[in-house]
C-alpha cells in the first residue's frame, strides 16, 4: 500500500493520561490506533461533539462551520495527513460550488468540525505506519493510568461519515458534560464551565 494511501477512521476514544489529554484514532477494521495529545479546550470542543450536546451559544467551531454553511460551502472530509517531527499535519476538504478547497488545520480542530459536521475521517497510512499503537495495549495501560475517557477503550465512541449523528444517551451526554466541565474548570476558562454546568443542569432536569 501507497504510503500516502489514505484509509477511513473513527475517534475511538478520548482519554486523560499523566501526559495529557489524548484522542486515539482508530482506522476502519483495524487493530491499531493512533495517539494524538490535543490541548484543554479541544478536548472540550470533542467531548462536547461525541456527547451531541446543544449549549446556547456557539463555540468556534460551531462558529467555523456556521460561516461555511452561510458561504454556500460544506465539510466533505478531514484528513490527517503528515506526522513530521513529532506533530501531526491535517487538512479540511471544503466544498463550494463544484469546487474542493484544501485547507490547513490542526489535526485536533479537524476532528472537531468532522464530529459536527458528520464530515468523514481519514488518515494517512504512512501516519499509521509511524504512529500506530495495537489496540490491546491501549486496553492494558488504560487500566492503570488513563482517568477520564469517554466510551468504552472497547468500542468506538464515534463513526465519521454520517450526516445524522444519532443522539447520544442522557448518561452520554452527562458525562459528556461532566468531563468537559472538569476540563474548562482545570483550564480556567469560568464563561464556558458556567455554560457547561448550566447544560448539564437542564439536562438532569430531563
Amino acid at each position: 500500500m501507497s504510503a500516502n494511501t489514505l484509509v477511513e477512521a473513527d475517534i475511538w476514544t478520548v482519554a486523560q493520561t499523566e501526559q495529557g489529554n489524548v484522542v486515539f484514532v482508530r482506522p476502519k477494521a483495524s487493530d491499531t490506533v493512533v495517539p494524538i495529545f490535543i490541548g484543554q479546550l479541544e478536548t472540550q470542543a470533542i467531548l462536547i461533539a461525541l456527547g451531541h450536546i446543544e449549549l446556547t451559544r456557539p463555540l468556534t467551531h460551531d462558529l467555523l462551520l456556521a460561516v461555511l454553511g452561510k458561504l454556500d460551502a460544506s465539510l466533505l472530509q478531514i484528513e490527517i495527513n503528515d506526522l513530521v517531527d513529532g506533530t501531526y499535519y491535517a487538512r479540511l476538504i471544503v466544498r463550494q460550488g463544484q469546487v474542493d478547497q484544501v485547507i490547513d488545520a490542526r489535526p485536533s480542530d479537524a476532528l472537531a468540525l468532522a464530529l459536527r459536521a458528520g464530515a468523514r475521517i481519514f488518515i494517512a497510512e504512512a501516519v499509521i505506519e509511524q504512529a500506530g499503537m495495537p489496540v490491546d495495549m491501549i486496553r492494558d495501560v488504560s487500566r492503570q493510568s488513563f482517568g477520564q475517557g469517554i466510551g468504552s477503550v472497547d468500542e468506538p465512541v464515534s463513526s465519521g461519515g454520517s450526516s445524522e449523528p444519532a443522539a447520544g444517551t442522557l448518561e452520554e451526554k452527562r458525562q459528556a458534560l461532566e468531563t468537559a466541565l472538569g476540563h474548562a474548570v482545570e483550564s480556567e476558562d469560568y464563561e464556558r464551565a458556567a455554560e457547561l454546568r448550566d447544560a448539564l443542569n437542564r439536562l438532569q432536569g430531563e
